[in-house]
C-alpha cells in the first residue's frame, strides 16, 4: 500500500490518497478530499473540491483510472444537492453528515485501473465493474420520499433485490456490504433493524447462515422526506470460500444477540489480493455492552482495539487501512479525537463527520476497507 498527502495551496484543498497498485494488475485507490472553509459559500467550496477532484485524476500515478464511486459529505444536503452538477462518471451517494473541520463538504472517491468500469449501468445507476470473471456492482443513494422507516426499509431492500435478480444475482449469496444511513436514527433507527431482520429472514439470511457487513447510521438524505438512504456493494463470480466473516469474539459478541442483523467484517480473497471490509464499529465488548460510557477518549481506544482485532482475524493490520470514516455524535468531540487519530494512524485517508451512533451512549464509531497483497492460488486475480 502507498500513502500520500497532497495540499493543494492554490485550492486550499488536500487530497489524501491510498494506491495498491501491484505491477500489470488491476489498481485500487481511495482517496479523501478536504477543503478549507475559508468563510466561503457552499458553491465556491464545492467549486474548490470539484478542482481538487479534477487534480487527483490528472495525478501521473492516475493515470488511466475511473472513478467507481463517491460519496460526498454535505453539511446541509436539502439545499446543497440541488447546487451540485450532474455527474454521471460513476454511482453517487450524498449525505448530511457534516464535515468536522468547519468545511461544507468533503468527498470519498473510490477508483480503479486495469479494470472495466461501466457506469450508469442499469435503473439505478449502479457502477459495474468487470475484471478476471468477477462482476462488482455498487449501487449508492438509494432513497424514497415516502413511508416510515420501517416501510421505506422494507420497500428499498426489495427493489434492490430485484436489481440483484436483474443482475443475476442474490441478495443472500452476492451483497457484499450496505450502508444505511438514517434520518433522526434515535427515533427512526428501530423501524429500519425491524424490517431488515423480516427481510433477510425471508432470504434465509438468520443467525445460523450470516448476514452482511454493514454500517447503520445517522445521515439526513437529500430529499427531506426520505428516511433512509442505502447504499450496497454486491460481487459475482467468485467461489463461495473466497469469503470468510470475522467475529473477533474475544472483543465483541454477534450482532443478533442485541437483535441486529450484520456482520462485523467480511474478508474476501482473491489471487493477488485479500480485502477486509469492517463494518460500522463501536466501543462495546463480547457481551454487547456499551464500554467507557460518557468518555470519548476511552470509547476511541476500545473503538480502535475491536477494528484491530478484526483486522488481524483477515491477517491484516491497520498499515493496510486504505481508508477511514469516522463519525461522531458530539462535533464538540472532533478536536481531541481528531488529534488522536492523527498519532495513532497518521498515514490513512481519514475523514470525520457529525453522525450520530444508532445507540445513543455511543459517543464514536468508525468503519475502514483495508486491502492486503496475497497469493492465492486457487483463486482468480481481483
Amino acid at each position: 500500500m502507498q500513502f500520500k498527502k497532497l495540499y493543494l495551496e492554490k485550492l486550499g484543498a488536500t487530497i489524501e490518497l491510498t494506491a495498491f497498485a501491484p505491477e500489470k494488475k488491476t489498481a485500487e485507490y481511495h482517496a479523501i478530499l478536504h477543503v478549507e472553509p475559508k468563510g466561503e459559500t457552499f458553491e465556491q467550496q464545492l467549486r474548490r473540491i470539484l478542482l481538487a477532484e479534477e487534480q487527483l485524476m490528472a495525478l501521473a500515478d492516475l493515470t488511466g483510472a475511473k472513478p467507481v464511486f463517491k460519496r460526498y459529505f454535505l453539511s446541509d444536503a436539502t439545499n446543497q444537492r440541488p447546487l451540485m452538477p450532474q455527474d454521471n462518471t460513476c454511482t453517487i451517494s450524498y449525505i448530511q453528515q457534516p464535515p468536522l473541520d468547519g468545511s461544507k463538504l468533503s468527498a470519498w472517491l473510490y477508483l480503479q485501473r486495469g479494470s472495466e468500469v461501466i457506469p450508469s449501468a442499469d435503473r439505478l445507476q449502479s457502477t459495474i465493474v468487470r475484471s478476471n470473471g468477477y462482476e462488482h456492482v455498487w449501487t449508492m443513494g438509494m432513497m424514497i420520499g415516502e413511508g416510515s422507516s420501517y416501510s421505506q426499509t422494507q420497500t428499498l431492500l426489495e427493489d434492490y433485490e430485484a436489481l440483484l435478480e436483474e443482475h443475476q444475482m442474490t441478495l443472500e449469496d452476492n451483497c457484499i456490504r450496505t450502508w444505511f444511513f438514517v434520518r433522526d436514527v434515535d427515533t427512526q433507527y428501530k423501524g429500519l433493524v425491524l424490517s431488515r431482520w423480516e427481510n433477510f429472514a425471508q432470504h434465509g439470511l438468520v443467525p445460523e447462515t450470516h448476514y452482511i457487513a454493514s454500517t447503520g447510521i445517522g445521515g439526513n438524505p437529500s430529499d427531506p422526506k426520505a428516511i433512509i438512504q442505502l447504499g450496497c456493494y454486491a460481487l459475482s463470480g467468485f467461489k463461495p470460500e473466497q469469503q470468510r466473516y470475522l467475529y473477533a469474539t474475544s472483543h465483541l459478541n454477534r450482532t443478533s444477540e442485541y437483535g441486529v442483523t450484520f456482520e462485523r467484517g467480511t474478508l474476501l480473497q482473491f489471487g493477488d489480493r485479500n480485502h477486509a471490509i469492517i463494518s460500522g464499529t463501536a466501543s462495546i465488548n463480547n457481551k454487547g455492552e456499551v464500554m467507557h460510557e460518557g468518555d470519548v477518549v476511552m470509547q476511541t481506544k476500545r473503538m480502535w482495539e475491536n477494528v484491530e482485532t478484526l483486522l488481524a482475524e483477515a491477517g491484516m493490520t491497520m498499515n493496510d487501512a486504505a481508508q477511514l470514516i469516522v463519525y461522531l455524535r458530539d462535533g464538540a468531540d472532533f478536536e481531541v479525537v481528531s488529534e488522536m487519530f492523527s498519532k495513532k494512524y497518521p498515514h490513512v485517508p481519514t475523514v470525520f463527520t457529525l453522525a450520530p451512533v444508532c445507540r445513543p451512549s455511543w459517543l464514536i464509531e468508525m468503519e475502514c476497507i483495508a486491502i492486503q497483497a496475497a497469493k492465492n492460488d486457487e483463486f482468480s486475480d481481483f
